[in-house]
């Protein structure tokens, strides 16, 4: 079955989120297919589809391989023109895909965007995991249009331009499927998190464009900072973003910034051990002996980039201006 966009939820034992949001995502698709990739879940989830939506396709996967290695086998399996990766968590809004349809179609160069994407317990702000649009710092520090850290904006229309952006939250992420296998998908040794920053850089190594399509809104329930979570989640997030900047920064510079890195993610260990959270430093240590063990087995490949004329990476320290400059919006800090 080929219909031009496919969206494809990846699932795994989310049931309620699927009794909660699919309602709005079977209402407001259509002319596209809606596929659940389910990573083996063992709460019902499949029977509950089959149940109540038998006109939604399912691809079963036999075991749980996070985010990144469940998509990859399940857009294996998909003939699609464009993919759209759509979180269990997120309620979509009517006419969210026709704008996003339109931009990819009206531009080659363009293979990859996101709608904006907003709290869904808190509708009239941005939410953390992509909000209006992604970009870094010089030291690859990921913020958004909208977010900065732990500082989410209200939605005052201030981002409501159509615009390149450096990284697509993969919460929402429109992207087109020629490019997606072509480029590798998303790297299966990530897991879960940073992997889709990951993606759209080697995607703009390559001389491609990523935007940004505000006249579509998705709202995404999410998972909060770091220091709300499990050590894992820690673990997950300062390991993969040291393998992203190994594996994409031009040789030039890249030791100078990797090592600037690994100093900031000790003194946020130091922070989490006085904030009584040692299990959270104990995971960045683990993550950087999990990064040097990874780079040294060659677990991640690095490919040389087309370009290095990067739109999207603002040459500023965003910790710096975040911490020491109060400076706690998007706006205040590119201007």
């Amino acid at each position: 079955m080929s219909k031009k966009v496919a969206v494809v939820i990846l699932n795994w034992n989310g049931k309620s989120f699927l009794e909660q949001f699919l309602p709005s995502v079977t209402g407001y698709t259509k002319n596209a297919r809606i596929i659940i990739a389910d990573n083996n879940s063992s709460d019902n989830s499949i029977s509950f589809l089959q149940t109540n939506y038998p006109e939604i396709e399912i691809i079963k996967l036999d075991e749980n391989y996070g985010f990144a290695g469940g998509y990859n086998k399940a857009l294996k399996q998909v003939d699609s023109e464009y993919y759209v990766l759509l979180n269990s968590d997120v309620e979509v809004t009517k006419n969210w895909l026709t704008p996003m349809t339109e931009l990819l179609d009206s531009n080659l160069d363009i293979v990859a965007c996101q709608p904006k994407i907003k709290d869904f317990n808190n509708k009239t702000h941005f939410e953390y995991a992509g909000a209006s649009g992604g970009f870094i710092d010089k030291y690859g520090y990921p913020f958004c249009r909208g977010r900065i850290f732990e500082t989410l904006e209200e939605d005052n229309g201030q981002y409501n331009d159509i615009t390149e952006i450096f990284w697509a939250s993969g919460a929402c992420l429109f992207i087109r499927a020629k490019q997606y296998h072509e480029i590798g998908g998303l790297d299966e040794f990530f897991f879960a998190h940073m992997e889709e920053i990951d993606l759209c850089w080697r995607l703009k190594n390559q001389g491609h464009k990523i935007m940004v399509c505000p006249s579509s809104t998705v709202y995404h329930v999410g998972g909060g900072t770091l220091n709300k979570v499990k050590p894992q989640k820690t673990f997950l997030n300062f390991r993969n973003s040291l393998l992203t900047l190994h594996k994409n920064l031009p040789k030039k510079g890249r030791f100078s910034i990797i090592f600037t890195r690994l100093c900031l993610d000790g003194i946020a260990g130091v922070k989490f051990l006085v904030s009584g959270k040692p299990n959270h430093t104990w995971a960045i240590v683990r993550a950087h002996f999990s990064f040097y063990g990874a780079i040294s087995q060659n677990k991640t490949k690095r490919r040389s980039p087309k370009t290095t004329d990067l739109s999207g990476v603002i040459n500023k320290s965003i910790v710096k201006a975040y911490f020491i400059g109060k400076c706690k919006t998007f706006n205040s800090f590119i201007k």
